[in-house]
């Protein structure tokens, strides 16, 4: 059986409807959004054959509602597999750390990780609607697994202190920390991968002592 990776993707929240159209108005678009150019698109080949790699389409990214996103991954979870990897991005590692912090996974978890996660709206510009943890992820903690945190000094998106909120709440995690891949949007995560194997053969080496 392959070994099952989940990806979160990021997006945006509004306080209102106006403020999303003014969004909308003002966007500058790259092309190379549309192309699937992103880390997330190239991992299923750089992990091989004997992974599977979902990457799950949440609701409307570009204005994003918890509950939206909580009804989607509630599906989702119940159709996995026990020792799946969850990954979350940007306000989809927010989301994975809400979610998991306020409800029961129906499978077992191996690893969470979080890439460049906000943690609440105290000290970021953008809007994170109800994406806001809260201060006791004693729950993540009990079932996410092996729970990894990274995140860039220099990411213009979400601030490095937030990282500095999931050490506190998390203490037991793993933290990699990197200077400059600000957001983290680059086409190539060599890091992401390496730590995914090594996991799983972690995993594998566990089963057989």
């Amino acid at each position: 059986m392959k070994k099952q990776v989940v990806v979160i993707h990021g997006g945006d929240a509004f306080k209102t409807y106006k403020d999303y159209m003014a969004y909308l108005r003002s966007l500058r678009l790259d092309l190379d959004r549309y192309r699937g150019t992103g880390w997330k698109d190239s991992l299923s080949e750089k992990l091989g054959n004997r992974f599977d790699v979902l990457l799950p389409r949440m609701p409307n990214p570009t204005n994003a509602k918890y509950d939206e996103w909580k009804i989607l991954f509630d599906k989702i979870a119940r159709l996995l597999e026990d020792n799946v990897i969850l990954i979350g991005h940007s306000l989809g590692g927010v989301f994975l750390a809400k979610y998991l912090s306020e409800n029961k996974f129906p499978k077992k978890i191996l690893a969470s990780i979080l890439v460049a996660a906000p943690y609440d709206q105290k000290d970021i510009e953008e809007f994170l609607g109800d994406f806001i943890v809260s201060n006791n992820l004693e729950k993540l903690r009990k079932q996410g697994g092996k729970i990894f945190i990274y995140h860039s000094e220099d990411d213009p998106v979400v601030p490095y202190i937030d990282l500095g909120k999931y050490q506190k709440a998390l203490p037991d995690a793993v933290v990699r920390v990197f200077k400059d891949r600000e957001h983290f949007s680059q086409s190539e995560f060599p890091e992401l991968v390496e730590e995914i194997k090594k996991i799983w053969r972690g995993f594998g080496e566990g089963k057989n002592n």
